[in-house]
């Protein structure tokens, strides 16, 4: 054997028994993290890696800051760049926790990742308006697929807040005026989500129904009134999407922040409901850590805490003071101990550590597709006179005017902001005082209507004018067979609208562009609902909302008939000033962060269940929208027992395919006169199609919260429905007998 064959089979010797402990010692490690067993429930999963926490690493899993360079403060160390950062425990394999906004879209908030854009869907208000939780599905899937390929993890998504204030300037973030319709919606899209192996969140909880005075204000509500109104919604889509983090709000209930309110935290959601995930704070919206024994489980953008404390004194109140917390037994061991396992479980129900988030690419052409279909489903016909619309391709002449529609169509401001893949068509900033000010910058996203509107009419056909001048928009007009008016109502985090017209003058130029010709039509995208002083004088007008990156081409599909309009309201449009609620917005007049307070002396009689109450009629109500179809109802038939079963033929009686958004009502509770939707079916139906719809309600929706008995009760009697196409547009009746139950909160 010579020299060279010995030092080969010494290698190699030596390579085995290298191995051997190698493989022994992965074996070990492998053994050693039971946890990634898959076929462990997350609970069994979350039970066993909690077990081996540190009390260091149990800390750092329950605050952490913005991941973006903010207040001077640099990118924190392994965060990709985004709203939040939780760092991970490589130790036991627990991935960072890489937050990110997300209710319309993957955000980068201050260009942090420079060059990465998101697909940007449709409003909330837009989404609601589909009345469809397959598409309310669908979208939170993209987002959810997008954020996966960024390497976000964690969705600050699910904005379920209620509106009861028509001014209020994220409504466009939300889902409406009703419970059931925002809760139906807002899980789906949580659902969709969640199934890219993303966490979402649902957020803010709760009552967080206006933007004035955020931080400070305490809002006042009943305990039976919040149950059936934005408590119901957040109930329902919790149960439908199983969001794994719940988002505390800013403002105060009853007395108590939102963010270290025991009857929210820990009785409602965890107790009443049993929810299983964590609850993190909005950002800011810590303010001790005493908090951590009231419900909160993670403190989040741990910065902001300090600079919002009275002389900027704040702390991170969940990394050393609630160590010494722990330590003094003030807080017990054990709470923080459900902190951190209630973390873990969302993160092994959701994927993270199974599939965890990594770079990939990006199919935008497909998810541009995802959202134009959003957007052009959500989009709203509110008039049509004479059947001005859907317009020729051929054979007339249009005026564009206004709304920046030669650059693209508006999105609303504040951390939903996406940087869309199209790129800003126009972006203004504003400026102003307060917390958001340096935040506050008109986004148009580029997908222009004008240029949607000429590949379908011609560009010899049509005519544009910016609207600055309402004489000469209504010169160039009056030389066209038809005018459309873009409208714009900007709307953002941070500020509520000071009243409802349509600001810089527009409601002037549409006057004036109407008055010129009579074949004027009303292009709006809005935050929410809009006066119309103008209403009786143009033939038509089409809400819009915030269309989405690919809204240009979803509005001309509208106004052209490639598409027939399906969008119902999914909140009141309120004659005029007289119908809100409150005159003023509480708090409008003191500065920023003084201490307000508002009552909701409505109750549970939101939007259109005020209005049938009242007997007041709004402009347009919940449910209205139009078609190019039309559509009857009939032969209903109603079934009692434990709940009510309501079925009814829908038809189509036009010459269109198109779909309708049949809506049933419940009108009388056991001999109480009441509104409440109970249920609705979004239905596709052919020119002379026939379906029979059913729908079967959730008794929480028949019966009411009694505080006594801390249960819902239904009272045995006779229960009366109505179908029809809107809140007051209901022709077809039937009743039948109900049991009386109970039902745990």
């Amino acid at each position: 054997m010579t020299d060279r064959m010995r030092r080969l089979l010494l290698g190699t010797a030596l390579s085995l028994s290298l191995a051997a402990p190698l493989a022994t010692t992965a074996l070990a490690a492998e053994v050693a993290r039971p946890w990634m067993d898959t076929k462990l429930s997350p609970d069994q999963r979350a039970d066993l890696l909690n077990k081996e926490l540190t009390l260091d690493e149990r800390i750092g899993l329950v605050h952490g800051p913005m991941a973006m360079p903010f207040l001077g403060a640099k990118l924190p160390e392994g965060a990709i760049g985004s709203a939040g950062y939780i760092p991970g425990v490589p130790r036991l394999g627990i991935p960072a926790l890489q937050e990110s906004d997300a209710s319309l879209g993957v955000a980068n908030p201050m260009n942090v990742r420079p060059g990465d854009p998101s697909t940007a869907l449709p409003s909330g208000l837009s989404l609601a308006s589909t009345w469809n939780p397959e598409t309310a599905y669908k979208g939170g899937a993209m987002i959810g697929k997008e954020a996966h390929a960024k390497g976000l993890n964690v969705l600050l998504a699910g904005g379920v807040n209620l509106a009861r204030d028509p001014r209020n300037g994220r409504n466009f973030e939300y889902l409406g005026e009703d419970p059931l319709l925002a809760g139906t919606l807002g899980g789906e899209s949580i659902r969709g989500i969640q199934d890219q192996n993303v966490v979402s969140t649902i957020k803010h909880f709760a009552v967080n129904d206006q933007e004035t005075q955020r931080m400070t204000i305490d809002v006042k509500i009943g305990e039976a009134a919040a149950r059936e109104s934005d408590l119901l919604a957040f109930q329902i889509a919790i149960e439908k999407g199983k969001p794994g983090s719940v988002m505390c709000a800013y403002n105060k209930v009853n007395g108590a922040y939102a963010c270290d309110n025991p009857f929210l935290l820990n009785k409602v959601l965890k107790t009443d409901w049993a929810y299983p995930g964590w609850v993190m704070s909005d950002w800011g919206a810590v303010h001790g850590v005493e908090a951590a024994v009231n419900g909160l489980d993670q403190e989040s953008g741990e910065q902001i805490d300090a600079l919002l404390a009275p002389g900027g004194a704040g702390k991170v109140w969940f990394n050393e003071p609630l160590k010494a917390a722990i330590q003094d037994k003030t807080v017990p061991a054990e709470r923080l101990s459900d902190m951190t396992r209630r973390i873990l479980r969302s993160m092994f129900a959701a994927g993270l550590f199974d599939n965890p988030a990594a770079k990939a690419s990006i199919d935008f052409d497909a998810h541009a597709q995802v959202t134009k279909a959003a957007g052009t489903e959500g989009i709203v016909l509110l008039k049509n006179k004479g059947d001005v619309l859907p317009l020729a391709t051929k054979g007339k002449t249009i005026t564009v005017i206004g709304g920046f529609a030669n650059a693209g169509v508006l999105s609303g401001g504040g951390s939903s902001q996406v940087v869309s893949d199209g790129g800003p068509g126009a972006s203004i900033p504003l400026g102003g005082d307060g917390m958001m000010g340096p935040f506050r910058t008109v986004v148009y996203h580029a997908s222009s209507p004008l240029k949607a509107i000429r590949a379908k009419a011609g560009e010899k056909a049509v005519r544009f004018n910016d609207g600055s001048y309402p004489a000469e928009a209504a010169a160039v007009a009056k030389t066209t067979n038809v005018a459309i008016v873009f409208a714009t109502q900007w709307m953002s985090e941070g500020a509520d609208a000071p009243d409802l017209s349509l600001p810089n003058g527009q409601d002037a130029l549409i006057a004036a562009v109407a008055a010129a010709n009579p074949n004027t039509i009303v292009v709006l995208e809005t935050g929410g609902p809009v006066h119309m002083p103008w209403l009786d004088k143009v033939a038509g007008v089409v809400e819009a909302w915030y269309p989405g990156s690919r809204g240009g081409e979803a509005i001309a599909d509208i106004l052209f008939g490639d598409a027939n309009p399906s969008g119902r309201l999914p909140i009141t449009f309120p004659a005029d000033d007289s119908q809100l609620l409150h005159k003023d917005i509480p708090g409008a007049d003191k500065p920023e962060f003084s201490p307000a307070e508002i009552t909701y002396t409505e109750g549970a009689d939101i939007g259109y269940r005020r209005y049938a109450k009242t007997g007041a009629k709004p402009l347009f109500p919940f449910g209205y929208g139009l078609s190019y179809s039309h559509f009857s109802y009939g032969d209903v038939k109603v079934t009692g027992g434990d709940t009510l079963t309501v079925s009814f033929e829908v038809t189509n009686t036009g010459k269109r395919p198109g779909q309708d958004v049949p809506q049933v009502y419940l009108t009388n509770a056991a001999g109480t006169k009441t509104q409440r939707l109970i249920g609705w079916s979004k239905v596709a139906l052919a020119p002379g199609e026939k379906k029979r719809v059913t729908v079967t309600a959730d008794t929480r929706l028949l019966g009411s919260f009694d505080e006594a008995a801390h249960a819902w009760q239904v009272k045995a009697g006779e229960y009366q429905v109505a179908v029809g196409a809107s809140a007051t547009d209901l022709d077809l009746k039937g009743g039948a007998a109900v049991k009386a139950s109970t039902r745990q909160p």
